[in-house]
């Protein structure tokens, strides 16, 4: 078993590889970053399409939170400040505006700094899975 939670992300986002480098410098979260493209995906209980579309994180044992919740997370688990502003982002009336917010940068990921056209996430079919 692991002892310290997952931040599973796009390893091939170049705008998520940087948050998350930053992420390391400035924050410095109490995890394991890990591009979802190196990663047993089965064996954490995650899909694809949901790696495709947010960062995750997962706690040692197994349970999974995606976008915001993910980034609360992390925050939640850095040495400072940090930890309130995680605290902040779970509380339902500002959680829904991290949740927007999340939704927002993830779906514009492409056109932000660092980010190329190889940022896109794949469109999803009604069925929320992904085109083959």
């Amino acid at each position: 078993m692991r002892e310290r939670p997952l931040l599973v992300y796009d390893g091939d986002c170049g705008f998520c590889t940087s948050a998350v480098r930053f992420g390391e410098r400035r924050v410095r979260p109490r995890c394991e970053p890990v591009p979802w493209q190196f990663t047993d995906l089965d064996a954490l209980g995650v899909t694809t399409d949901r790696a495709e579309h947010e960062v995750l994180w997962v706690t040692p044992a197994g349970t999974v939170y995606g976008g915001a919740r993910a980034v609360a997370k992390a925050l939640l688990s850095a040495p400072g400040a940090w930890p309130l502003l995680g605290a902040l982002m779970m509380l339902r009336p500002l959680r829904w505006a991290a949740d927007g917010l999340y939704r927002l940068v993830a779906a514009n990921r492409h056109r932000l700094p660092g980010g190329t056209p190889a940022c896109a996430a794949p469109p999803r079919t009604p069925q929320g899975r992904t085109p083959s």
